[in-house]
This record gives C-alpha cells, sequence and structure tokens, in this order.
C-alpha cells in the first residue's frame, strides 16, 4: 500500500543548495526535452514538402517517437528502481540530443523514423527519473511544487518552441535547426552527468514485488494500475494531439503564416505552464490544509480532464480565431493542471520503491493512446480536409480518462496485495 500522508500541521521547508541545483538540472532537461520533441511539429510543413511526405506519413513519423517513447517505459521503471535514475537520465538526454542532431542528415523517411525511434527511447527515462529523484529527495509538502516545477518545463518547451524554432526555420532551414538543438542538448547532458555524478543519498531497496519479471508484471493484475494507464491516456492523447497539430491547425484551418502560428501556438503551451503550476500550488496547500496528498491529486486530475474536454469541444465551433485560441488555450491549461496531479498521485500513492516503475507503467499505458493521436489526425485530414473530428475525438479520449479515474482508481494503490 502507498504511503498516506495526510499532513495536519507543515511548517514551510526551503530547498538546500542540492535541491536548487536538481531542480534546475530537471527543469533545463525538460524544456530541451520539448524543444526536440516539438522540432517536427514545427518543420512539418516544409518536411513534407522536401521530402513528398502526405498528412497520413507526416502522421506516421509522430507516432513513431511515441510509440517507441511508451514501449520503452516498460523496461525504464525497474531499471531506474535498481540502477542510478541520475545516471540513466543523463544517458538518456545524451541519447535524444543525439537523435535530434542526426534528423538534420535525413534523407528519406526510412532513415528519419529511425531516428524518431531512438529519440523516443532516449527520452524513455525522463518523467519516471524526474519523479523517482522528487521522491528521494524532497519531503511530502514539497513534492507538489517540484513536480509542478519540472512539468512546467515541459510546457514551457513547448510554450517556448514555436517562436524559437519558426525563428531557425526561416533563417537557417529546417535541417540545420534540428542541428543546433540537439547541440544544445549535449551541452546539458555534459552538465548533467559532470554535476550530478553522486547518487542520492537516500536510496531505497528495490522492493521485492518490482525484482522479477513475475513480481513486475504482477502490477498488471492491479485494476487501479489499468486505470492509471487509461486515465493517463486521456492527458498525453490530448497533450500530443495539439503538439503535434497545432501549427498545422493554424496554418491550414485558419488561414495563418508560418511566422504567425509559431507566436501563436506558444500560447496555448504557456498556459498549460500555468495549469501546472496552480495543480502544483493548490495541492501543497490543500495538504497543509490536512487532506489525504493521493486524494487531493486523483480529485484534481479528474476536474481538470473534464474541463479540457469541454474546452476542446467548444474550439470546434468558435467562429474566430480568437475564440478558438482562448478555447485551445483553456483545454490545455486544465490538461496540464490534472496531468501534474497524475505524477502527484503516483509519487503518493506508490511504494517508494515501486514509484519509477509505476509511473513507467503509467507513461507506458498513456502513450500507446497518445500515440495514436497524431497518425489518426493525419488520417482524418487527408479524408475530411478538417480539424472537427480530430478535436472530437480529443475531447471523448479525456472524458474516458476522466472515468477511467473515477470507476478504476481510488485514493491508494493496492499494490501490496499484487
Amino acid at each position: 500500500m502507498g504511503e498516506e500522508e495526510n499532513i495536519s500541521v507543515v511548517v514551510a521547508t526551503p530547498l538546500v543548495r542540492s535541491q536548487v541545483v536538481t531542480l534546475a538540472l530537471l527543469f533545463l532537461a525538460g524544456i530541451v526535452n520539448f524543444l526536440d520533441r516539438s522540432a517536427l511539429s514545427i518543420a512539418n510543413g516544409p518536411i513534407r514538402q522536401q521530402l513528398h511526405l502526405s498528412a497520413t506519413s507526416m502522421g506516421a513519423l509522430l507516432s513513431a517517437f511515441s510509440l517507441a517513447y511508451g514501449f520503452a517505459q516498460l523496461p525504464i521503471g525497474p531499471l531506474l528502481d535498481r540502477a542510478g535514475a541520475q545516471r540513466m537520465l543523463g544517458a538518456g538526454l545524451a541519447l535524444w540530443s543525439t537523435a535530434t542532431a542526426l534528423t538534420g542528415a535525413v534523407l528519406g523517411i526510412r532513415s528519419f523514423l529511425a531516428l524518431r525511434v531512438l529519440l523516443g527511447l532516449g527520452e524513455a527515462p525522463f518523467f519516471p527519473a524526474s519523479l523517482r529523484i522528487v521522491r528521494e529527495e524532497f519531503v511530502p509538502q514539497q513534492r507538489g511544487r517540484a513536480i509542478a516545477t519540472i512539468n512546467i518545463s515541459t510546457t514551457l518547451g513547448q510554450g517556448i518552441a514555436p517562436p524559437l524554432l519558426t525563428l531557425l526555420l526561416l533563417r537557417a532551414g529546417w535541417r540545420a535547426m534540428f542541428a543546433m538543438i540537439g547541440g544544445v542538448g549535449l551541452l546539458l547532458a555534459a552538465a548533467w552527468l559532470l554535476l550530478l555524478r553522486r547518487e542520492s543519498s537516500v536510496r531505497t531497496p528495490p522492493a521485492p514485488l518490482a525484482e522479477t519479471f513475475a513480481g513486475w508484471a504482477a502490477l498488471f493484475r492491479v485494476p487501479a494500475i489499468w486505470g492509471l494507464m487509461l486515465g493517463f491516456g486521456g492527458v498525453n492523447y490530448t497533450s500530443w494531439f495539439f503538439i503535434a497539430w497545432l501549427p498545422a491547425y493554424l496554418q491550414t484551418s485558419r488561414g495563418i503564416s508560418i511566422k504567425t502560428s509559431g507566436w501563436l501556438a506558444a500560447l496555448p503551451f504557456l498556459a498549460g505552464s500555468l495549469g501546472m503550476l496552480l495543480s502544483g500550488v493548490l495541492a501543497d496547500r490543500r495538504v497543509r490544509g490536512g487532506a489525504v496528498v493521493a486524494r487531493v491529486h486523483r480529485s484534481q486530475v479528474i476536474v481538470g480532464m473534464v474541463l479540457s474536454a469541454l474546452s476542446t469541444l467548444l474550439a470546434i465551433r468558435a467562429a474566430s480565431l480568437a475564440v478558438a485560441m482562448a478555447c485551445i488555450c483553456g483545454a490545455l491549461l486544465f490538461i496540464h493542471f490534472a496531468g501534474t496531479s497524475a505524477w502527484g498521485y503516483v509519487q503518493a500513492a506508490s511504494p517508494r520503491a515501486l514509484v519509477a516503475t509505476v509511473g513507467s507503467i503509467q507513461n507506458f499505458g498513456s502513450f500507446m493512446i497518445a500515440s495514436a493521436a497524431p497518425l489518426l489526425t493525419g488520417w482524418i485530414l487527408d479524408r475530411t480536409h478538417a480539424f472537427a473530428g480530430s478535436f472530437l475525438l480529443c475531447a471523448v479520449v479525456a472524458l474516458c480518462g476522466a472515468a477511467s479515474y473515477i470507476l478504476l482508481v481510488k485514493d491508494s494503490l493496492p499494490l501490496s496485495e499484487a
């Protein structure tokens, strides 16, 4: 059973220097993570034109990353729990940055697909490792803000990506754009491995449940684990839908130029950062007031996904660009409000030694669902020449995710019974 951290009276605990350094590097890694992840979406049009790709083929490239990322979650969790989260995160950062840099040299769809798979494999340790590090190095009343800070870095990366990458795209071309952002990631990987060579002073031995394949597989017999995978799928499907296709939607459905879309596309992801911050601040405040941590995060996940789905539905009927942008900003604000608490729930409800394992399984299941978003959107676009059907599908998936948290996920994870 996970820890039931019910804190009635909590005094604010300041961060020590090692925590600040750790959080700062995780923050920067999160920004680079989503700059690299968003680059293909920003260069969607020029790449399709130069390599003669259909929307469905572009969707396949976008989905190749998320499928590789999702499947890599399965071994990543046990490896992080048994080995060092910091070492694996540094190695992953180096791998995904190398894949990004080499993307600038692709000549066809086969090499492109291979590098998208490597990008997914490299980025796979980021969230489970971050969750493990937060659980080990931060006390309960700090964790909500720590997780929110890491999550904010990802939407900040998504927010920075459209204007920054559009500028690089227009100035230097898409090939140089990939090479430059990959180089930045390699520099950060070197800094991470140099400055954080030590493992956390608080090391928890791996739990017996995760020591063998049989024990690891037993987690899949717990209904709540399926609830986490299906529920978080609603979060990641929505997030990946907008990451992959928002610039193209603005350019084709709203008639916006590439240059202008780069700035407009930043706004919803900045709204997502606000949603993450609100989620962490509100969760910590409720915990300080005496609420049970896991219950706080579960309720915020449900509310966030429902409101995101409603915002996405409203965007379909938006008569103007301003209204459409307001609805999309709301959709991403609320989905990232939910997503931050989804990670908060895992670290609160899971046994300490299984945090990364449960988090990676949650990520695996969710990305099997999210991987369909780019491909289905491209397929629908090729056949209907409109985005309405894709927006509707996104809203339905988010509502199904909320239902999963209501029906299958409770205020604790009964992992001791697996």
